[in-house]
């Protein structure tokens, strides 16, 4: 069910050759989709990954085998898969000296993902990998406090449009959005009639905003020195 705090996160997959020029494809959809989830977190290292996985099948299994890229949520751990249609390759960790041209890539894997390993069945090996989002539920908000608290303020503010004002009633996220333009125009009128200049804090909004965007830390201090 859609909510002012939640994320629809639906599996999907998709089939490729393995190729290495297959292999920034993968990760520009990887990229996509995860900013889509609202997963900015892990995206760097889900990306690493898909290139490791894929990358081990083009070497171990052969350039041009049909594989398949599958991305879940499991619980709240970004689940991603690579199925081929070799059981016999499996993939190993080997210590790579600091000198060797392969043999890194589970490595990374293992350095970089929470947990992986292979399911093998009759038709297929899946090699797979978490990583932890540090969500709280599989569809809950990333973004920490300040998602949070708005998220919990729109729930209040899109009730008072909601048909028979149930506060009880869940907003979809199409509502929500409506609730969070209404709420920056009401703030805007709130300055406005306190003598505050609008355009500088608009202005200033932005500026932490984007902060918080680029530092992975949105809990900025809106009012510093106040």
């Amino acid at each position: 069910m859609d909510c002012a705090g939640c994320v629809p996160r639906k599996p999907w997959d998709i089939p490729f050759l393995a190729e290495p020029r297959e292999v920034p494809a993968l990760r520009r959809i990887m990229r996509l989709h995860l900013g889509l989830w609202g997963l900015h977190e892990v995206n760097e290292a889900a990306q690493l990954c898909v290139t490791e996985l894929v990358s081990n099948v083009i070497t171990h299994v052969g350039a041009g085998t049909p594989t398949t890229l599958a991305v879940s949520m499991n619980g709240t751990y970004l689940r991603i898969e690579v199925q081929d249609p070799d059981a016999r390759a499996l993939p190993t960790l080997i210590q790579a000296g600091a000198d060797a041209e392969g043999g890194r890539g589970m490595a990374l894997v293992e350095a970089t993902a929470d947990r992986w390993g292979v399911q093998l069945h009759p038709d297929r090996k899946v090699t797979w990998c978490e990583l932890s989002t540090g969500l709280t539920s599989p569809n809950g908000h990333s973004g920490g406090a300040p998602v949070a608290r708005a998220g919990a303020m729109l729930g209040l503010y899109g009730a008072e449009n909601l048909p028979g004002n149930s506060t009880r009633s869940t907003l979809s996220v199409a509502v929500a959005q409506e609730a969070a333009v209404n709420v920056i125009a009401d703030l805007l009128h709130w300055l406005q009639a306190h003598g505050r200049d609008v355009d500088e804090a608009l202005d200033r909004a932005q500026m932490y905003f984007e902060a918080g965007s680029a530092t992975g830390n949105p809990s900025l201090d809106i009012f510093p020195g106040q």
